[in-house]
């Protein structure tokens, strides 16, 4: 089953979107850490389940960033239409 090509660009679009929010995400976790921001850099590695408190930490960054950036493209859609 192929994706129609209206739709296919809109898709494309998107996902771009998202993977722009993914990559401020992204960058934002590694300063938090880099910075070590209220000391979390300290607490996460001294922590015994620090693979689980990265996976948290980077997986809600890249939910929130990702969806601001998604929310944005389609905001941006109707306003293309507009013009």
């Amino acid at each position: 089953m192929s994706i129609p090509p209206p739709q296919r660009e809109i898709i494309v679009y998107l996902v771009k979107h998202l993977f722009c929010g993914a990559v401020g995400a992204s960058v934002l976790g590694v300063l938090l850490l880099w910075f070590d921001f209220a000391k979390l850099a300290t607490l996460i590695f001294a922590s015994p389940d620090k693979l689980m408190f990265l996976l948290m930490l980077f997986s809600g960054l890249f939910l929130t960033f990702g969806s601001i950036a998604v929310a944005l493209g389609v905001m941006q859609l109707g306003e293309e239409q507009q013009n």
